[in-house]
C-alpha cells in the first residue's frame, strides 16, 4: 500500500449485516453469496484472523454480528452472546499479537443490559482495545447518543475506544463528547461520488446548476489541495462530465474537512471548551437555527 501510518482492517461483520438475505449465520460462521456473481463464500472467526494477520494491519477487528434496528430482544441477546464467543475464538486464532492489536466489538443493539453484559465479557478477555458496534444503523440520533454514552462509560479508560461506522460531523463531535477516541465511515468518499462536499457552512451539492459559474473554492476556510487549486464551477464541470477526477478532488476535500474538524476537537478538549464549540459548529454548519 505504501502507507507508512496506522492501518485498521475490519472483520467483515457489518458487510455481512448489509448482505441481508444473501447470508446465513450459524455458530460456526457466516456463509454468504456474492452480490456480484452469486458465488458462495464462508467466513469464520478463524478465517477472519487468518486474513487480517496476512494483511498485517496495526489494528484488527474481531468477527462480530451487527443486528438491524429495530431487533427483537431475544435475537439481539443470542447475537451478542455469539459475538462474544467469536471474539474468544478470534483471540485464540490471532497469530501476530506483538504487532497487531485485536479489538473486541461491543454489541447488544439498543438494550442497555445487553450492552453491559457484552462489555463485561469482552473486557474479561483483556484485549488491547474495544469498539462500539451496532450503532448508526437507522435508529434516532437521540437513542444512538444515549446508548453510546451508556456503553462508553463501561469501557476501560486506559484503552482505545472506537465507534464504528460514524462519520457525519455532528456524530463525530457527539462521540468525542462521550469519550470515544476513534471513528470511521465511508461517508466522505460516498458523498464525493454523488458530487457533494462538506464545508464550514454545511453541505455543498456542487453538481447543482447554481454552481455553474461559481469560481470560488469549495470552502474558503479550507486548506486542502482541492480548495487551493480548483473552483466549484470546474469541479461541477468534472462531475457533469463524469470525470473520475471529480470524485478524487471531492474526496480529498471531504477527508481534509473531517481531519481538520477533529484537529479542532482535540484543541477544544484540551481547553475544556468542547460543548461550546459544539454549539458554535452546529449553528455555522446548519444543524441548528440561529
Amino acid at each position: 500500500m505504501n502507507w507508512d501510518r496506522a492501518i485498521l482492517t475490519d472483520s467483515g461483520g457489518f458487510q455481512v449485516f448489509s448482505l441481508g438475505d444473501l447470508r446465513t449465520i450459524t455458530e460456526e460462521g457466516v456463509e454468504f453469496k456474492s452480490h456480484l456473481d452469486g458465488s458462495r463464500h464462508f467466513l469464520s472467526p478463524e478465517k477472519v484472523m487468518e486474513i487480517e494477520n496476512a494483511l498485517g494491519a496495526d489494528i484488527i477487528m474481531a468477527f462480530d454480528e451487527c443486528v438491524e434496528y429495530p431487533a427483537e430482544y431475544e435475537y439481539t441477546k443470542q447475537s451478542m452472546e455469539r459475538t462474544t464467543r467469536w471474539a474468544l475464538r478470534c483471540k485464540e486464532a490471532h497469530k501476530n499479537t506483538e504487532k497487531q492489536a485485536l479489538f473486541g466489538i461491543v454489541q447488544g443493539g439498543m438494550y442497555k443490559d445487553l450492552r453491559q453484559k457484552s462489555a463485561e465479557d469482552l473486557i474479561a478477555l483483556d484485549l488491547p482495545g474495544y469498539a462500539v458496534g451496532g450503532l448508526s444503523v437507522g435508529e434516532p440520533k437521540e437513542l444512538m447518543c444515549d446508548v453510546l454514552e451508556f456503553t462508553t462509560k463501561l469501557l476501560p479508560k486506559d484503552k482505545p475506544r472506537y465507534l464504528m461506522g460514524v462519520g457525519t460531523p455532528d456524530y463525530l463531535i457527539e462521540a468525542a463528547i462521550r469519550g470515544i477516541d476513534m471513528c470511521d465511515c465511508v461517508l466522505p468518499t460516498r458523498i464525493a461520488r454523488n458530487g457533494t462536499a462538506m464545508t464550514s457552512h454545511g453541505k455543498v451539492v456542487v453538481r447543482n446548476a447554481t454552481y455553474e459559474k461559481d469560481f470560488s473554492p469549495l470552502d474558503p476556510e479550507c486548506d486542502c489541495y482541492t480548495c487551493k487549486n480548483y473552483t466549484r464551477a470546474y469541479i461541477r464541470h468534472l462531475v457533469k462530465a463524469q470525470e473520475i477526477l471529480a470524485v478524487r478532488l471531492l474526496s480529498i476535500h471531504n477527508l481534509r474537512f473531517l481531519t481538520k474538524l477533529m484537529e479542532r476537537v482535540r484543541i477544544e478538549i484540551e481547553n475544556d471548551n468542547l460543548l461550546n464549540f459544539k454549539n458554535e459548529f452546529y449553528k455555522k454548519y446548519g444543524y441548528t437555527k440561529e
